[in-house]
């Protein structure tokens, strides 16, 4: 759903299964932007690692931690841990990933979410699940697994796992090249891709590759070596960013059926400072709107509508792993418009919208979600 709450949540202690409301929102200073003063609350902390935000409809949210653990925070305060998950493979950079509130929400009482999973065969690799969350449930129920890549890999790297409803109901989702990087232009496997599934987990028949021998048909676009954000604009159009290794963080505007070079094409050079594959440009390998050069390890990704900043409307916002800042990303061709930096801002992991217009975000360094409106 993506979209925020209008009753303010507070931080709670992580034992036991259910904590009592606190007080609302609670004031965490200010940070400075271009466009004044924004005020930040904390909505809730002590969680370990927090990986992804999700917003349900009359308040409250759900928080994933890595480690495996799903919470909902009620507009009270109160929190509760959420049972019945898969199981889930928490190796190096897997875990419980994304999550995502559909918008029949409200009729099916259907969550969908990313995980990493043990693949049959070996290794470890990114699946896809949906789950009925009942009204005041703590348990999840009718768990389904849409999807699991092919084939799973060795290393604990580049899951990918971003998360969005398309607006025909559709669901795209990312996978890095899990440390392998040739494996990002073999269409044989599921790595470094965008995926399109229905809600059921079929294929869509306008799928680009349904029908074409050696190419798995859930693929969307490919070349990507690690998505961590990706977001629908206005139009419907959608966005993602991905990691480049030193420098080369790109923003991608994902077109059906388009290579988008990794690892052929690259503006990073490897960590050893040694170049990668044929140059920045080649023909048939779609170029990214923008780069980061040197890498801000980009996480979570809002396209803000301009409720309550009409000057951001269509401007991107993306957490920085490694520089403890949010980038702001905007104009025609794309620019860095600013980071918006503070205490809080430390390891962004996720970025999102909420329903009054505030910006949401998680700061993985203080296990901690915050809330940043304009400041009075």
């Amino acid at each position: 759903m993506r979209i925020s709450v209008t009753a303010a949540v507070v931080a709670v202690a992580l034992a036991g299964a259910v904590c009592g409301p606190a007080r609302a929102g609670a004031p965490a200073g200010e940070i400075e932007t271009r466009a004044g003063q924004a005020a930040l609350e904390r909505m809730a902390e002590g969680f370990r690692t927090p990986w992804a935000l999700d917003f349900l409809p009359g308040g409250g949210f759900l928080v994933t931690e890595r480690e495996g653990l799903l919470w909902r925070v009620a507009a009270d305060g109160a929190r509760t841990r959420i049972d019945g998950l898969p199981e889930v493979a928490a190796v190096g950079q897997g875990g419980l990933l994304d999550v995502l509130v559909p918008r029949d929400f409200p009729e099916r009482r259907e969550i969908v979410f990313t995980f990493a999973t043990r693949i049959e065969g070996g290794g470890t690799g990114t699946a896809v699940a949906s789950a009925r969350l009942a009204e005041g449930a703590e348990r999840l129920t009718d768990l389904r697994v849409l999807f699991e890549m092919e084939p799973g890999g060795r290393t604990g790297r580049h899951y990918g796992s971003r998360l969005v409803e398309a607006p025909d109901g559709t669901l795209f989702f990312t996978i890095g090249d899990r440390g392998e990087r040739p494996s990002a232009q073999d269409l044989s496997m599921h790595n470094g891709s965008v995926l399109r599934i229905a809600r059921d987990g079929s294929v869509p028949a306008d799928n680009p590759l349904v029908g074409h021998d050696d190419a798995l048909p859930e693929i969307w676009s490919w070349g990507h070596r690690n998505p961590q954000g990706l977001a629908l604009d206005a139009e419907g159009r959608l966005w993602l960013h991905e990691h480049g290794a030193r420098g080369g963080d790109e923003i991608n505007r994902v077109e059906r059926g388009v290579n988008y070079g990794w690892p052929v094409i690259s503006y990073g050079t490897h960590y050893s400072g040694a170049k990668i594959g044929e140059g920045t440009a080649k023909p048939g390998m779609a170029q990214p709107k923008f780069y980061w050069d040197p890498s801000i390890a980009p996480s979570g990704m809002a396209i803000y509508s301009g409720a309550l900043w009409p000057e951001w409307k269509g401007h991107i916002f993306a957490g920085s792993l490694n520089s403890d800042f949010i980038a702001q990303v905007g104009g025609d061709p794309l620019r860095e418009i600013d980071r918006l930096a503070g205490p809080a801002t430390g390891r962004v992991r996720d970025v999102a919208e909420g329903p009054q217009g505030a910006l949401w975000f998680i700061s993985e360094a203080e296990g901690a979600i915050y809330r940043m409106t304009p400041a009075r």
